[in-house]
């Protein structure tokens, strides 16, 4: 297999040109010192970075809690695939049942949209009534509507939790009642909300909203953050008396984006002082950088009986990674690919992985591809590249070198 170094030190371009005169030293200014995270009110809690969803910071992230209405976001999540799917619309008009309205309407101590008993509303106003108002009324007709009962729409919530990994989560429920096994944990939630803002940024855009108005009742959007940071544009809130005051907040700034999770704090003040202090943190530690682009060519190593010669190879979408300020020049990345590579390949078609790593440590994987088919070559050149392979003993690219291709360096 190959290993061949592409980063690492290797972003200072014109160091070895010519000068007339010995070079003014220039002060070697410190790394930022990073310090340890903030302490917090909440029970558990977990700041994430969207771009690769790592975790830069946590505390008990894999505590099993209650998660109130944070639930919302999983039931957001399976309504929005449902529509994706094409198996239900927004503007599909849906029932307001006797259980929705029960269960969740104006006569509960709940949150509620104020749905009017067996009246319709469109899919769409009941996805703001949930996000926004946090309307228990709204989750119930929304999963009745999408699955057919409460049940079968709890059992699509699972499917999709074990389907992103969710392995610490268990839905009872839509809306976040506190009920027996309904429980989830603050990775856990991390990880749905980075899949909610990537896979249906379209319902989540309704996160951002400050108010929504239905039955002549206006309510306002209980995340506190969308007042006081305009970086926020998300996510949920959350509060029984068992789960405490809880909070998901997403902020983006200077085009990075960070998840900030807090689980089980006193008060809707602490949840949302303690997500504010995760964010201004992270945001002003850590920084992502875009290492590579989609179609960028890594690589092109020696390719055997095909019509060309080498074949080059690089991602299928853009490689970002958010680091420690000032550790930026320790990252190495590196690509393992067969020593022998025969034609044909088509184009997308995996031919190795990169690795990008610090301190010996691997971060992250991708797939690297073939950036363009490669067909055989004639007879004669398989003939001779047969020939030529018994010389080579099949170690054709054992020294491939490959240089950084148009990597820019952000400033650290």
């Amino acid at each position: 297999m190959v290993l061949a170094a592409l980063m690492g030190g290797l972003f200072v371009f014109g160091a070895f040109a010519a000068q007339s005169t010995p070079p003014v030293p220039v002060p070697q200014v410190p790394a930022i010192p990073v310090p340890p995270p903030p302490s917090l009110n909440a029970k558990s809690w977990v700041l994430m970075d969207y771009a690769t969803g790592r975790i830069l910071a946590s505390s008990n992230p894999d505590l099993r809690v209650q998660p109130a209405s944070i639930t919302k976001i999983m039931t957001a999540y399976v309504v929005s695939a449902e529509l994706k799917a094409g198996r239900i619309h927004r503007s599909d008009m849906v029932y307001i049942s006797d259980e929705a309205w029960k269960k969740g309407g104006a006569g509960t101590d709940g949150s509620t949209m104020f749905l009017k008993l067996h009246s319709k509303v469109s899919v769409e106003n009941l996805l703001y009534g949930m996000l926004i108002d946090s309307g228990n009324d709204a989750a119930i007709a929304l999963a009745q509507h999408t699955a057919g009962t409460t049940q079968g729409f709890v059992a699509l919530m699972n499917a999709y939790a074990k389907r992103l990994g969710m392995t610490g989560t268990h839905y009872s429920d839509v809306n976040g009642y506190p009920v027996a096994d309904h429980y989830s944990t603050a990775r856990d939630t991390a990880v749905l909300t980075r899949a909610f803002i990537h896979d249906f940024p379209k319902t989540y855009k309704i996160n951002s909203v400050g108010h929504f108005t239905w039955n002549g009742i206006t309510q306002y959007n209980r995340n506190t953050l969308l007042w006081s940071d305009s970086s926020v544009d998300g996510v949920k809130t959350g509060h029984t008396e068992g789960a405490g005051y809880c909070l998901v907040a997403s902020a983006v700034r200077d085009g990075q984006r960070l998840i900030a999770v807090d689980m089980g704090t006193p008060s809707a003040k602490a949840r949302a002082d303690d997500a504010e202090a995760l964010l201004n943190y992270g945001f002003r530690f850590f920084k992502t950088h875009r290492l590579f682009k989609a179609g960028q060519v890594l690589a092109s190593p020696r390719l055997w009986k095909g019509q060309a010669d080498h074949l080059p190879i690089g991602l299928t979408t853009d490689l970002s990674l958010t680091v420690k300020r000032g550790n930026y020049d320790k990252l190495k990345a590196s690509i393992d690919i067969p020593a022998t590579l025969i034609a044909p390949f088509k184009k997308g078609q995996k031919i190795g992985t990169l690795t990008v790593s610090m301190n010996g440590k691997t971060l992250l994987t991708r797939p690297v591809v073939a950036l363009s088919d490669a067909p055989e070559g004639g007879f004669f050149s398989r003939l001779w590249d047969t020939i030529m392979l018994w010389f080579y003993g099949g170690h054709g690219n054992k020294q491939t070198a490959v240089q950084p291709a148009a990597a820019t360096r952000a400033a650290s």
